[in-house]
């Protein structure tokens, strides 16, 4: 039909019967659409829903519809759009099922007939239309198959009825959990506020002293409690002092300096040694309960929680604070505490800081000082090195030169001469005194000195041992020059740091060593770990030590050498110690060991680069190295060396 005018064209497709296709197969509704399109209005839905909204908002004049949708049935499908539509609107159901159960269950849920797939291609529009024309499809016995039909739509909306119950079972019991979540984020969130306010009123104070004392009773009054304590590490990280509590128990436990092992039996002790924070739930105060003891001290049981004081990982102490059962802290408090406890920590380390500042200051000082002697004895000794190199070659030739001058004389003074011919090295002689006359050398003026000498006096002048000493001495030196660069510059040219086994490597260093059997003595941790460093460089470390207690004990009845290896109290270093029951170290030079060329055993070729060489590969290697003696008690110098992390160790 040709179109003259587009309104009379717009007219004519409105006039289009409109068929809406609802299948969840694309390609479905794509061959349908191209067998309909020119002669009907074909509207298309995927799945169910889109389907119903699209009929309520067209009114189709036919629907094709699936009989296998995505969370809805077109049976059940078919029954919500006979609500909508005008009455005697067909739907057809177009399925790949030839069942008659399905065949069935569609004409009694009201189809007006049903469409096998896959659809014939030359009959389709006809189909179409006869349904669009008044065709139905008519079933014998509908009223059964309408029945099981609705007993199946019960089961549906029971089982449906089951789980929308089970949802709302389910999202009660979600509910209350949200409400516990939300009431344990109130509870944290004034923890937080409080441990916000402690930190606030602290941080300003530096006397440690003054700060445990107002930390304590700051504490208190923010929390509600009536009891807190701080406990702070000792120096050897094996016990904790009690150095602050609140209430007239802590005040006697502080007047009798009350401490307590760190340990697992007392809840501070585990608080240091797991560093994390822990909770107990019936205790006397201070945790003294938890190490199987009574105290008067503190008649009535407590809810006690110690959280350490941890700065940058490292323990300073243990906070603990007590309270009436009722008031107790929960598991999901710790991360509150913890963080105003690490805020305390924080403080306390800033006021041990400033109590230690001269100390610290001092040792600052000691250590630059040997940094930049180092430093400065290392670039230096570079530079002399690089100078001292040549010297080497020029001895050599010059030696080689002098054995030929030698040889020349002997064959002037030897050889017999043809007589009117020259000596066959009278022009070799000839062309030096032409060069020593160019560099202004005075070889009359030295003729005549030599000439007014004596003969022994010449004889001295002229030693050839005296000659070739000089020029030994010279190439001693340039060696000596050379071999200090390698042992201060060498070692940190080019390192090759790796994960490996201190113990096995002092065990190989010793047998090499071949000292006398029984001078050294070794004991070594079974659980010592792994350390990380350049090999090359911790044995020649140990080299030194080990090689300077045995010259410190020359000449001793009983010689003895003693090495130790074990984990530090830090976790992440291993302490080694190598000690000799020598004369000790004189007080008065003990600072001055460490420097480069300072050494007690010149005589015997002592460089006083050893253990500035040490220092300094130690401090490479992130590690610490000092020493302890005493006169008469022998020297121990201590190696602190880090432990290997997981990502450092080779894969297996």
């Amino acid at each position: 039909m040709a179109c003259t005018a587009d309104d009379s064209c717009m007219n004519d497709i409105k006039s289009l019967p409109r068929i809406l296709c609802v299948d969840d197969n694309p390609d479905a509704r794509a061959l349908i659409r191209r067998l309909l399109e020119g002669e009907f209005i074909v509207l298309e839905a995927g799945d169910p829903l889109y389907g119903i909204e699209l009929a309520e908002n067209t009114q189709p004049d036919l629907v094709l519809l699936d009989i296998h949708l995505p969370n809805m049935t077109g049976i059940d499908m078919a029954v919500r759009l006979r609500s909508i539509l005008p009455a005697g609107t067909p739907i057809v159901a177009v399925t790949a099922d030839v069942t008659e159960k399905t065949r069935a269950q569609a004409l009694a849920a009201g189809f007006a007939g049903v469409l096998i797939k896959p659809i014939d291609v030359g009959s389709f529009e006809k189909q179409v239309r006869a349904f669009l024309s008044g065709k139905r499809e008519v079933l014998p016995d509908a009223e059964r198959y309408l029945r099981a039909y609705q007993s199946e739509v019960v089961e549906r909306l029971e089982a449906r009825l089951r789980e929308l119950t089970h949802l709302l079972e389910r999202n009660t019991y979600l509910q209350r959990q949200n409400q516990i979540v939300i009431d344990a984020l109130l509870r944290r969130q004034k923890l937080l506020e409080a441990g916000a306010r402690v930190s606030h009123a602290i941080t300003s104070i530096l006397d440690l002293d003054e700060l445990l004392r107002s930390t304590v009773y700051i504490l208190c009054s923010e929390f509600g409690v009536d009891s807190s304590g701080i406990f702070l590490l000792s120096e050897d990280s094996t016990r904790l002092e009690l150095r602050a509590g609140r209430g007239d128990p802590g005040a006697e436990l502080l007047q009798n300096r009350f401490e307590l092992p760190v340990d697992s039996q007392s809840l501070p002790g585990r608080a240091i040694l797991e560093q994390k924070a822990q909770i107990a739930l019936s205790v006397p105060d201070l945790g003294i309960a938890t190490q199987g003891t009574q105290s008067s001290l503190a008649p009535s049981p407590r809810s006690e929680i110690a959280l350490p004081l941890l700065f940058k990982g490292r323990a300073l102490g243990v906070l603990t604070v007590q309270s009436e059962p009722s008031q107790a802290f929960e598991e999901e408090d710790m991360t509150a505490l913890q963080s105003m406890a690490d805020q305390i920590a924080n403080a306390i380390h800033n006021a041990q800081l400033l109590r230690q500042l001269e100390a610290a200051n001092q040792e600052l000082i000691r250590s630059k000082t040997f940094e930049a002697i180092a430093t400065a004895t290392g670039e230096a000794i570079h530079w002399v090195g690089n100078k001292a190199a040549p010297v080497l070659g020029s001895v050599q030739r010059v030696r080689q030169d002098v054995l030929r001058l030698i040889a020349v004389f002997k064959a002037l003074l030897t050889d017999p001469i043809p007589v009117e011919a020259e000596h066959p090295f009278r022009s070799l002689v000839e062309q030096w005194l032409e060069e020593a006359a160019l560099a202004g050398i005075a070889v009359d003026r030295l003729i005549e000195d030599l000439q007014a000498r004596s003969p022994k006096q010449r004889q001295a002048l002229l030693s050839l041992a005296s000659i070739l000493e000089d020029l030994q001495i010279i190439e001693t030196s340039a060696q000596t020059i050379l071999s200090i660069k390698e042992n201060l510059i060498g070692p940190a040219r080019q390192r090759h740091p790796k994960a490996f086994s201190l113990t096995e490597e002092l065990e190989r260093l010793i047998q090499n060593m071949g000292l006398p059997k029984g001078v050294v003595t070794t004991e070594f941790a079974p659980d010592v770990p792994l350390v990380f460093g350049d090999p090359r460089q911790i044995e020649q470390v140990f080299n030194n030590l080990v090689k300077n207690a045995w010259e410190a004990l020359e000449g001793h009845l009983e010689p003895r050498i003693y090495i130790s290896v074990k984990p530090n109290s830090q976790p992440d270093f291993v302490l080694t110690c190598v000690q000799d029951n020598g004369p000790g170290i004189p007080p008065e030079i003990q600072e001055k060991i460490w420097m480069s060329f300072f050494t007690t055993k010149g005589h015997k070729g002592g460089t006083g680069l050893g253990l500035s060489a040490c220092l300094e590969m130690v401090r490479q290697n992130n590690g610490k190295l000092w020493m302890e003696s005493r006169p008469s008690q022998g020297t121990s110098f201590f190696v602190l060396l880090p432990v290997a992390k997981a990502d450092s160790l080779p894969l297996e």
